[in-house]
């Protein structure tokens, strides 16, 4: 039996289906072109797209609505930092994913059979996807 979050197997869904898992040869050009650029980003910061399944995309504007963050850049340099400070504490690291854990062995929804999730989820791959849209610029500073 399986506990889902809600909206974790769309996460899923979106996450592989946009792309199948990055083989030896993509990870290594991602590591190689890592090591080029990384001097230069160094002095002169990174640029890069990403892709947000709905959820998720969905939470980040809603946090732009809020005045949280400006744009989609600004969340990403913020949680991103967040981040890089949380990195050298390991005990903190496992303690979130503890009560990660521990919420989804709570959630009080009944259990799904792991045969059912597989099924909802190879039908949500084959299902037709709306295009994600596209920030567009960041405010002037």
């Amino acid at each position: 039996m399986v506990k889902m979050y809600k909206g974790m197997s769309e996460r899923i869904v979106k996450h592989t289906s946009d792309a199948s898992w990055p083989s030896a040869e993509a990870k290594a050009k991602s590591i190689a072109q890592a090591k080029t650029l990384r001097r230069q980003a160094a002095e002169g910061g990174l640029r890069f797209n990403a892709y947000l399944p709905p959820e998720l995309a969905d939470w980040l504007l809603a946090r732009i609505e809020q005045g949280m963050f400006v744009d989609p850049s600004e969340a990403v340099f913020v949680i991103l930092g967040e981040h890089e400070q949380l990195e050298p504490h390991a005990d903190l690291r496992a303690e979130l994913l503890r009560r990660t854990l521990q919420s989804a062995i709570d959630d009080p929804r009944s259990d799904i059979p792991a045969k059912q999730v597989f099924e909802e989820l190879r039908k949500e791959l084959s299902a037709p996807r709306t295009e994600p849209v596209c920030w567009e610029g960041s405010p002037a500073k």
